[in-house]
């Protein structure tokens, strides 16, 4: 198997994708930052950002628009120069090696579409597979295949100007996946796919890491279910620095430290009251709402819902026996946690979707 290097400088063949990854990241970048000038003056789009993204993570980068994530991706993909740090993809240098960089890559953004409408989907793919260097017989292979993969073999004569918006982004993920890159950025992939077009979308992106161990995706994108289904890590970004980065859980405990349960049972029993529940070992709040949503006391009450503040999981047990000695009847246990849109909302001070006037780039 050969090493990175040895593919991204060699000739182009079938084994471009190896699961050898010696590099200590799939992406290493170090203090990047980007200055553009305008009439008004610089304007800093990032401003030291920080990242390591191992090889066969699905990285998310969640920010309102303005926040930098496409500036960061551009730069990633040896679109654009970093004012100042450094960043690499699994050991290559972003600006001194960039022809070798683009080997071993490609780049989905949503809402952008390149190639030419007079061709057929079939000629489009063809065409970027003489552009990636591929061997006739074998990229005319992976053309079909992908073809295939992504449910576009039906059209695959059909101009390119008759397409429909979710075919042109299928076609674009057909056609980034052509030269089998061992990172693929995509920025903002689904944005303005129906329903069905983004799950079909979402679903092949899974299926590409799971075909060959080692390839990474990096997300950026304003949608909290999407990330929050897909992504291993995600970096929260405003104004060109990363707030926040870890799992989708990890985010989420930032918001809500201490677990919280919400318990049904059928009534409080008459020899218990909501403050005697607060007493038990490792509870730190207990409130009660009835069934359909509206305060309740507590005792006597037909139909209730306990919410449960604990400070670790464990705690739930005291809880559940206490009630069942009293004889309540459990009736549904179910664990609550906040939103990736509650974190976001907690670090930026406003929703992925409000404007900001003073973000940037």
């Amino acid at each position: 198997q050969k090493t990175a290097y040895e593919l991204a400088s060699g000739d182009w063949s079938s084994d471009v994708c190896s699961s050898d990854l010696t590099s200590p990241a799939a992406v290493n970048a170090t203090g990047i930052g980007r200055v553009f000038q305008a009439k008004g003056g610089p304007v800093t789009a990032l401003d030291g950002i920080d990242l390591r993204i191992e090889p066969g993570e699905l990285f998310g980068v969640l920010g309102p628009n303005g926040a930098g994530k496409s500036t960061l991706i551009k730069i990633l993909s040896t679109l654009l120069l970093p004012s100042t740090g450094s960043a690499s993809i699994f050991g290559l240098d972003v600006v001194t090696e960039t022809a070798r960089v683009r080997r071993i890559m490609n780049l989905v953004a949503g809402g952008v579409f390149s190639g030419y409408g007079l061709l057929t989907v079939r000629e489009q793919l063809a065409m970027f597979a003489q552009f990636y260097g591929l061997p006739y017989r074998e990229g005319m292979a992976k053309v079909d295949a992908q073809l295939a993969s992504f449910g576009i073999d039906d059209i695959r004569d059909r101009k390119i100007s008759a397409l429909s918006t979710g075919q042109r982004q299928k076609l674009n993920f057909a056609r980034s996946f052509l030269n089998d890159p061992w990172i693929l950025f995509l920025d903002e992939p689904t944005i303005g796919l129906d329903v069905s077009a983004a799950r079909d979308v979402r679903d092949r992106i899974r299926a590409f890491q799971a075909e060959q161990p080692g390839r990474t995706v990096l997300l950026t994108t304003h949608y909290m279910a999407e990330a929050d289904e897909m992504c291993d890590r995600i970096a929260i970004v405003d104004h060109g620095r990363i707030l926040a980065q870890g799992t989708p859980t990890e985010l989420k405990r930032m918001v809500q430290k201490d677990a919280l349960f919400v318990v049904g049972i059928d009534a409080l029993p008459a020899s218990m009251s909501l403050d005697s529940l607060r007493a038990l070992p490792g509870v730190i709040s207990v409130g009660a709402r009835d069934a359909d949503g509206s305060d309740a006391s507590g005792v006597g009450s037909p139909m209730l819902r306990l919410a449960i503040g604990l400070k670790e999981d464990a705690a739930l047990g005291g809880v559940i026996s206490a009630l069942a000695a009293g004889g309540a009847h459990l009736q549904e246990i179910s664990k609550s946690e906040p939103t990736l849109e509650e974190v976001f909302v907690q670090l930026v001070g406003r929703g992925i979707s409000e404007s900001d006037e003073t973000s940037n780039g």
